[in-house]
């Protein structure tokens, strides 16, 4: 009898997550509990996430090249009743936004970063500040005593911008999902994650452009003809900055050079969202507590019941639902690994599956310190 050939069981050290991916399943075990925490968090994730792009998207377009920008949070609607809010902490955290905006533009990557350093954005840039300053004397003559000052300040209104239109898809994504769970149509964390990869296909050729209105003149910033689009150009650098790289938390770590706590080459940093300890949060400094500190002020009650069952009840709720974020961060990365296979994850085609095994290992030796087991406990 001739033998069949058939891809051998991986020897990587997290096999069992290569395996469960190749299976169709997910980064994340498929329980009833992990169901109702994913949608959970995500429903209260995508209200937030509402938040953060129209205001992202109204600073880029706004507040451009504004040097003092005092009310940037207000979206244009300031009041004395906001102000009082605003200064008591009764509201949403956009500094988070700010700091993944940040993150973006330092760690760079994909379309949109290699784009900022074209000639062709030198000239949009060049053309904005001339007209944003029109008739100001001492701005123009700082711009041409530091003519790179400015021009840094339009690429990260860019960075705003970009961030803001991947934020806008992602929002109405993960509040479908909701709904859809609501109405029994999800009941599986695959089903979640094949939601999300769905989304993300649907999505993957949007335009990202950027426009911004000087007098009665709107100029471009990212013009469409610049081909950037949402995956390859917004999405695939989120996650490589935000869920695998991060940035080192304040007073967690040190950053005293000869301490060599922090790597010298940033490729290699793990401080994203994969790999964050949940129990510093609620600490001073650090970003991800203002995240948690926004979700936890929408949580769908069905989560919010859960929480008050633990052992500490809500008085570590921010752990708890940093906890409960990191599992449906998976699940996202989950999706977007999928995506992005060379090939699909059901292919029968042995040549196929083994290009699909190379690459699976791939991404494996990155989660080696992350919290993929530990969110699996």
């Amino acid at each position: 009898m001739l033998s069949v050939d058939k891809l051998e069981p991986s020897k990587h050290p997290l096999a069992e997550y290569i395996h469960r991916i190749e299976a169709c399943l997910a980064l994340l075990e498929d329980t009833p509990v992990h169901v109702v925490e994913v949608v959970g968090i995500l429903k209260s994730y995508g209200i937030i996430l509402d938040a953060y792009s129209r205001n992202l998207i109204y600073i880029s377009e706004h507040q451009f090249l504004n040097l003092f920008p005092f009310f940037k949070y207000f979206n244009g609607k300031v009041t004395f009743d906001r102000l009082l809010k605003h200064w008591n902490h009764d509201r949403i955290n956009f500094e988070y936004a700010e700091y993944c905006m940040k993150s973006m533009l330092w760690h760079g990557g994909g379309g949109l970063d290699a784009y900022l350093d074209t000639p062709e954005f030198a000239q949009n840039a060049e053309a904005a500040i001339q007209a944003r300053w029109k008739g100001n004397l001492f701005m123009l003559g700082l711009h041409k005593l530091f003519p790179n000052f400015l021009p840094e300040q339009v690429r990260v209104m860019a960075y705003y911008s970009g961030l803001g239109q991947f934020w806008r898809v992602m929002s109405d994504m993960f509040l479908e999902l909701s709904d859809l769970y609501d109405r029994g149509e999800i009941q599986s964390i695959p089903q979640v994650v094949q939601h999300i990869q769905d989304g993300l296909v649907a999505a993957a050729g949007n335009p990202i452009v950027h426009q911004v209105k000087l007098g009665d003149r709107v100029y471009d910033i990212l013009p469409k003809s610049a081909g950037l689009t949402f995956l390859m150009d917004t999405a695939v650098p989120y996650v490589e900055a935000i869920f695998f790289r991060g940035t080192p938390f304040p007073g967690t770590i040190s950053y005293n050079a000869q301490a060599y706590q922090i790597p010298f080459d940033q490729s290699i940093f793990n401080y994203g969202a994969l790999y964050a300890d949940p129990l510093p949060i609620g600490g001073a400094g650090i970003p991800p507590t203002l995240l948690m500190q926004d979700m936890r002020h929408y949580l769908p009650e069905y989560l919010h019941e859960i929480y008050r069952q633990g052992k500490r009840q809500e008085d570590d709720i921010l752990v708890q639902i940093c906890q409960t974020f990191q599992k449906s961060m998976f699940c996202v990365t989950t999706a977007a690994i999928r995506g992005l296979a060379p090939h699909p994850m059901d292919t029968t085609d042995l040549a196929q599956q083994r290009e699909n095994r190379a690459y699976l290992e791939g991404w494996m030796n990155r989660f080696v310190s992350s919290r993929v087991v530990a969110v699996n406990s």
